[in-house]
């Protein structure tokens, strides 16, 4: 009987048919709570044919303790930054993985986030609760330009949004889809540092490389408005916390509103936790009961399939 470790706890926590699905393939399932850090994976691979993991700490070492029996890596969702995905092909372990399945969910909770800044959403809620009939001003989307770093699936969805919401819309992609930008209305900028400058609102929907990591740092903090909002529902790396921490304390930015940080979940002192003019949410950008299903019967399909030796819907790597 194949064995496998299960550790997303959207897909533990949302009903729905994955279980049914999951179950019925008939494997024996050992559950943890991730994301797991390394030593937490390192005493739970060895003795597993499969890992169906959200953000655990996938490294080589954890790839290489799993072998020889490790036959499968399925990635409940989209972000592989976890995974060491070159030493799981050296090692010749698929990963598999879900795109096209929350997009829909994460542009949602971006527009949720960025209410919640411009309308002081939260600190008005907590006013009211406490007592408090403080009514404090905020502002418009209507006729404000979004940046959007990350013109994938994500990203469009954001712009459609935003086009809805009345914005003027910038986009920065490697990969310029030129049909899309035409039909929506978006206009294409040579670089991020061009968003960085022009916008109001600056929504970041790019993966986290080498590149990419700390893009949002004192240097490029500087480039921006000190109307800005920044919105981040991709991964918490992407932004140098100290030198962001500093930027909203001093009024060099009006506002950041994230579902991600660099430590998830977060110490009791880290920074941001006390900067008032950051809206943060715990990593629900895509725990919705429709996205849950879609991305964790993605994950179940792809695990099976490769236990049967067939191909999963969306596999990572290529293995010779």
């Amino acid at each position: 009987m194949n064995r496998i470790l299960l550790t997303t706890t959207s897909f533990q926590d949302t009903p729905g048919p994955h279980h049914d699905k999951l179950e019925e393939a008939g494997y024996e399932i050992i559950r943890e709570r991730g994301p797991l850090s390394e030593d937490r994976m390192l005493e739970l691979v060895g003795e597993v044919d499969g890992l169906l993991c959200g953000d655990d700490a996938i490294t080589r070492a954890v790839i290489e303790k799993a072998l020889p029996r490790l036959k499968v890596i399925s990635k409940y969702g989209i972000g592989l930054d976890k995974v060491e995905v070159e030493a799981a092909t050296e090692n010749k372990v698929p990963v598999t993985f879900c795109p096209g399945v929350n997009h829909t969910t994460v542009a949602e909770h971006t527009f949720g986030l960025l209410l919640a800044v411009y309308r002081h959403i939260v600190t008005e809620c907590n006013h009211v609760k406490s007592g408090e009939w403080k009514r404090l001003t905020g502002h418009e989307l209507m006729g404000k330009t979004i940046g959007i770093v990350g013109l994938g699936r994500i990203g469009k969805e954001v712009a459609i949004r935003a086009r809805a919401f009345g914005m003027k819309v910038l986009g920065y992609d490697i990969y310029w889809d030129d049909d899309f930008a035409k039909q929506h209305d978006v206009e294409r900028v040579e670089s991020a540092i061009d968003i960085f400058r022009a916008a109001e609102v600056i929504s970041l929907h790019t993966n986290l490389t080498g590149e990419t990591r700390h893009m949002i740092n004192a240097d490029t903090l500087k480039l921006m408005k000190k109307e800005t909002v920044l919105l981040n529902c991709a991964r918490g790396e992407l932004v140098e916390t100290a030198a962001l921490v500093t930027a909203l304390n001093e009024g060099a930015i009006a506002g950041y509103g994230t579902d991600v940080l660099d430590q998830e979940p977060p110490p009791a002192d880290h920074p941001l936790l006390s900067c008032e003019t950051a809206v943060i949410t715990p990593h629900i950008g895509s725990r919705t009961y429709e996205s849950v299903v879609r991305q964790a019967s993605m994950a179940v399909d792809n695990l099976i399939a490769v236990l049967k030796g067939e191909k999963p819907r969306a596999q990572a790597n290529t293995i010779g």
